[in-house]
């Protein structure tokens, strides 16, 4: 199932993807959702994030072949900083470059979107947590992560979470391919098959740290590649499976 969220009718409401047709659910996916039996054409809406998360947990250094290309050695635990709710944006919308950086970069990132409370998750049940996945992009002031020694401010700029365009909620995330292109050039390709913790294992270890709420996303880490955004660039991050995430540096 694709679920999309849109707005219709001024509020912003949730719906289930069938080709090229949104069929509005009641309520959320979270709880009863259940069709409406309202459809429209999914080209003649506005597409907004898939989820509206209380908060971004997101994950450094999770790829083998990204450890290599930087030369670190394999992290035991996983690496774990927030974003903001606030930097999120959806699919088609404007990644801002902000006047504090000369060097903005992309991360393409799968992104698991959490479907029920959790709290000290054991692996084996993480599964049971998840709604689905999306795609995101881990967009970072590189030159202020550097200068400031830590992560905060770098990662969270206004429109630094992009998310979309659905959420894919039979999928296994596994072993898919990931990519994101630059103006049409790929400048990373990986597959989630090389990710050094699992999406069970990360859910396990933040649902220790703090309670995963329905909605909550959690970036997964980035592949070899990143790079910098310049005004004017388009990026695109694709997740065989799951679709392609399109946005305009502004």
């Amino acid at each position: 199932m694709k679920l999309v969220r849109f707005v219709y009718r001024d509020t912003p409401r949730y719906g289930r993807l069938h080709e090229d047709q949104i069929e509005l659910i009641s309520g959320d996916p979270f709880d009863t959702g259940e069709p409406s039996g309202v459809s429209m054409n999914a080209e003649r809406v506005e597409w907004l994030s898939p989820v509206n998360p209380s908060k971004i947990i997101a994950v450094g250094l999770n790829y083998r072949d990204h450890a290599a290309e930087l030369r670190m050695d394999l992290p035991d635990e996983p690496v774990l900083f927030l974003k903001p709710p606030s930097a999120v944006i959806g699919p088609f919308e404007s990644i801002v470059y902000p006047n504090a950086s000369k060097q903005v970069d992309f991360e393409a990132e799968l992104a698991v979107v959490v479907g029920k409370t959790a709290s000290h998750v054991a692996v084996a049940e993480a599964k049971q947590y998840i709604l689905g996945y999306t795609c995101a992009n881990d967009v970072t002031a590189r030159d202020l992560q550097k200068k400031d020694g830590q992560w905060t401010r770098a990662k969270s700029f206004d429109t630094f979470c992009p998310l979309g365009p659905h959420v894919e909620t039979d999928i296994d995330p596994a072993d898919l391919s990931i990519s994101l292109s630059l103006n049409g050039q790929v400048k990373q390709a990986s597959s989630t098959s090389r990710m050094i913790h699992t999406v069970e294992e990360i859910i396990s270890f933040v649902s220790q740290v703090m309670t995963l709420l329905p909605g909550d996303v959690i970036l997964t880490g980035t592949p070899p590649g990143v790079g910098p955004v310049a005004i004017g660039d388009v990026v695109q991050v694709e997740i065989d499976g799951i679709g392609s995430l399109r946005n305009k540096v502004t």
